[in-house]
């Protein structure tokens, strides 16, 4: 085979959540299409298998493809993204914000990949860290948002929160969230933020039924740094794209800030297909009065 001939990727990464057996089965379809095509190394995997972080972080892939839904996609790019690898996601999920292929339409994709003939969208990500005093408790690579909010406990929290060092608001509120352009039609859509397209580098504060505090989203450029430091009697916790909660203390603070690491998607439409998915997505949610 000439050099002209070769796939544009030849170590490729096919997984899919753990719970979702059809998505296994199919998984290791894409993953035999591929050899076919002249792949020379493709592993098919659950996302949560250890074994696909470690040989991501050993450069072992360059391409991570993804049967799944949002969730899946967004532990992917947690993945992926420090590592440069680009993300295609295929869906095997619900509304697939995030998703290029429909799960029916994956096959029919294939040469376009393997032969170029694609643009990588590149996407803001936030680096969220737990700090207790002087103590930095954990940070995380955060697609959608970093949100500090209320527990289990129905009552308001207090969130103090700052713009580089200059205090912005003290919210009463469920909770405080800082979102991504990416984030914004997720979370930050649901308690009436604005929809960003997703190639805006800013990042996004919004309040969760705030109680008599700053009721408006507000827009930040890329280089800002926010700090939010939850000040309650009662539980709060933080949270980061959906993950499992960590549980904050009196006083502990969430610092927010561009990432030097962006999300990858391979992309096969046109620019402008984030218009029309949204509008799409809109109509075929039932609370808005659409139909599916």
């Amino acid at each position: 085979m000439s050099n002209e001939n070769l796939p544009v990727f030849n170590r490729i990464a096919v997984a899919c959540p753990p719970q979702n057996p059809e998505a296994a089965a199919e998984s290791k379809r894409v993953a035999e299409a591929l050899r076919e095509l002249g792949v020379s190394h493709v592993v098919a995997l659950a996302i949560s298998n250890e074994a696909l972080r470690s040989e991501l972080q050993g450069g072992g892939f360059d391409l991570l493809i993804v049967l799944g839904g949002d969730g899946s996609m967004m532990r992917a790019v947690h993945l992926s993204a420090p590592v440069g690898v680009p993300v295609l996601g295929v869906n095997f999920g619900h509304f697939g914000f995030l998703i290029e292929v429909q799960r029916e339409g994956w096959r029919q994709r294939l040469p376009d990949l393997l032969s170029g003939r694609f643009w990588v969208e590149e996407r803001m990500m936030l680096l969220s860290e737990h700090w207790r005093g002087e103590r930095r408790l954990g940070s995380w690579q955060t697609l959608n948002e970093a949100v500090v909010a209320r527990g289990q406990i129905v009552r308001p929290i207090m969130v103090n929160a700052r713009v580089d060092g200059v205090e912005l608001a003290n919210y009463v509120a469920d909770g405080v969230l800082v979102a991504t352009a990416t984030g914004s039609t997720a979370y930050a859509l649901a308690v009436g933020g604005p929809i960003m397209p997703p190639e805006l580098r800013n990042m996004l504060i919004v309040a969760i039924a705030p109680h008599l505090s700053i009721d408006r989203a507000v827009i930040l450029p890329e280089g800002a740094q926010v700090s939010l430091v939850a000040q309650t009697t009662h539980q709060a916790v933080f949270s980061v794209d959906g993950h499992p909660p960590v549980y904050l203390e009196n006083g502990d603070e969430v610092r927010v800030s561009a990432n030097d690491h962006a999300a990858r998607f391979i992309r096969f439409e046109d620019r402008g297909y984030f218009y029309r998915n949204i509008t799409r997505y809109m109509q075929q949610n039932p609370s808005t009065g659409g139909t599916r």
